[in-house]
């Protein structure tokens, strides 16, 4: 009987379980904003991103400006919002489980 509880489940709904799914929704989730930006403004991101070694104090005020405008263009905020969702249904359907 088990087995038919464990069969009822869609395969969509297995896959979802699986850390590795919601890394990889999250990689497309990232992908997506990034191919949206002109080739120009991905490679000067990269650049600032790789000459500021993840240090903000690395980068003269004028290219943090433009950092910051490479940022907006990404639109974050939108991003954070879709990765959050990402989680949080992720560990809703954990508890869930182990309530049954």
């Amino acid at each position: 009987m088990a087995r038919s509880t464990n069969d009822s489940r869609s395969v969509r709904e297995r896959l979802r379980a699986l850390p590795w799914a919601a890394l990889l929704q999250a990689g497309f989730a990232v992908g997506k904003r990034w191919r949206a930006l002109s080739e120009k403004d991905r490679a000067r991101l990269s650049s600032l991103v790789r000459d500021s070694r993840g240090r903000l104090g690395n980068l003269s005020e004028k290219e943090r400006a433009e950092l910051r405008k490479l940022a907006g263009k990404l639109d974050l905020k939108g991003m954070g919002g879709e990765l959050a969702t990402l989680l949080r249904s992720g560990r809703g359907r954990r508890k869930r489980r182990r309530g049954a």
